[in-house]
């Protein structure tokens, strides 16, 4: 069995992606995965990483802005779409399966032009503008969301959810280990806040403007994962300074952080949400504003609606983020409630569901 896997651009779409090959191969060892992605883009580093080959494609956005790059789209489109053919008509795939992202589109359009059975996976509440296209031609449709029938056809979908990483399962044991790690008070409780691997701007702000507010926590502990791009800004400062503050570029230990967290703030992507729900923390969410179709406010919102975390506006985050993230700490009964209710939400068993989806269509 060979199977194709295109998308990425972002680690939203090539995390899930992987999840989805690395399930393939446990079931079917003997099976053939090749990535297609964009050149330049992060999957060409990620996925060979991960043990996958990948082809690149020379693709990248159409900006809404009128920029000199957009003349070079309709080169582009016309280069990728025949080098997925190419790279179809050699590789022969049994299914061809899209997870958003540029490259994502030439790969899926050759593989419906050519008749090979396609399948895509949407990660947020808001659909990519790639799979919107896609929809009517894809043969399924797996999503992480409900209600997602605004976007693609009823039939087609299946409510998966995101596959996450394998180590974020079953934390109810490993939260010694992580106060161990992360050098914590086990009497304490603990707040995490993180950005993802570059870090949040304005989750950082807001930190570093609460300085007064989070020294009177004698309580709580934070750990505040600032990011590559900010922590020479911030690690010397007097919120870093506290003796309740821990301020680190990097969380190698995902796993355990989540272990030890008993309030979670951070941005609202999409994974990020399905690993929250995974491990039901509560969770203080400010969606950042610069992302396609603001898709994380849409993200943070859907889970606002079943009362699973709260929402806190990127331009509020100064006055709000620190205060609101204290408060559920203090209140027992709101922090459970969240907690519960976030945790109805999860999928453990995506990838393997996005993967019987799969065998389905090859067969």
């Amino acid at each position: 069995m060979k199977v194709i896997i295109s998308g990425g651009g972002s680690g939203g779409h090539i995390y899930p992606a992987i999840a989805i090959a690395n399930e393939l191969k446990r079931q079917q060892s003997t099976i053939d995965i090749l990535f297609v992605g964009a050149k330049g883009k992060m999957e060409m580093e990620k996925v060979p990483k991960a043990g996958y080959p990948i082809e690149g494609l020379w693709i990248s956005g159409f900006h809404r802005k009128l920029t000199l790059r957009n003349l070079l789209f309709p080169f582009k489109l016309i280069s990728s779409l025949w080098k997925a053919r190419r790279v179809l008509k050699r590789f022969k795939p049994d299914v061809v399966i899209g997870v958003g992202g540029f490259a994502s589109g030439p790969t899926l359009e050759m593989a419906y032009r050519l008749g090979i059975p396609t399948l895509i996976q949407e990660q947020n509440s808001y659909a990519g503008m790639t799979n919107k296209l896609l929809a009517k031609k894809v043969n399924r449709i797996c999503v992480a969301y409900q209600k997602m029938e605004r976007f693609f056809p009823k039939e087609k979908i299946v409510w998966t959810g995101n596959p996450v990483r394998s180590d974020i399962m079953e934390l109810d044991h490993r939260k010694a280990e992580g106060v161990q790690h992360f050098e914590l008070d086990p009497t304490k409780e603990t707040i995490l806040l993180f950005g993802g691997s570059l870090g949040a701007k304005t989750l950082n702000e807001a930190m570093a403007a609460n300085t007064s507010q989070i020294a009177k926590e004698k309580d709580t502990q934070f750990i505040w994962q600032a990011g590559k791009l900010y922590i020479e800004n911030y690690k010397n400062s007097e919120t870093a300074a506290l003796p309740n503050v821990q301020i680190r570029a990097f969380l190698d230990r995902m796993d355990l952080a989540y272990a030890v967290a008993d309030v979670v703030i951070c941005r609202a992507g999409a994974l990020t949400i399905s690993e929250l729900s995974m491990v039901g923390k509560p969770a203080i969410l400010v969606p950042s504003p610069n992302v396609a179709e603001d898709h994380q406010t849409q993200n943070a919102k859907a889970l606002v609606d079943k009362d699973a975390a709260i929402l806190v506006p990127d331009s509020k985050a100064t006055e709000r983020m620190i205060p609101t993230a204290i408060h559920i700490m203090r209140n027992s009964i709101n922090k459970e409630r969240l907690g519960r209710n976030i945790l109805l939400l999860a999928k453990p068993n995506a990838a393997k569901e996005i993967v019987a989806e799969v065998l389905k269509l090859v067969d």
